[in-house]
């Protein structure tokens, strides 16, 4: 992935409470500019060899290809799933004050 453009991260995770708690860590280390949670996602996947289902939470992660890898290093060491869905989709285009602001507010050490 071209690591100079603005991303969006989606992360399914089990409970409402645990979604805060991620968006939150990547908030206070700046790999995030702003997280959004959507409740009760309904999710079927493979897992094991099976068909299985969840109703799990959706986090979505506005941010820059550059913070990647660190991001999915802190979801890794935050989450309770063993694999943990972390999926980046990069961004086409926006509202340039909007992507201005998330160059100002993401991945500052």
């Amino acid at each position: 992935m071209d690591n100079t453009g603005h991303i969006v991260v989606l992360v399914t995770t089990a409970t409402e409470a645990e979604a805060q708690y991620i968006g939150d860590v990547l908030l206070r280390a700046r790999q995030a500019a702003c997280t959004n949670i959507l409740s009760h996602v309904s999710s079927a996947y493979w897992w094991q060899g099976h068909i299985e289902s969840a109703e799990e939470h959706l986090l979505v992660v506005k941010t820059m290809a550059s913070c990647l890898d660190k991001l999915i290093t802190l979801v890794k060491q935050n989450h309770s799933y063993s694999v943990p869905e972390i999926i980046a989709i990069p961004l086409a285009g926006g509202n340039p004050d909007y992507l201005n602001w998330i160059d100002e507010e993401v991945c500052k050490e």
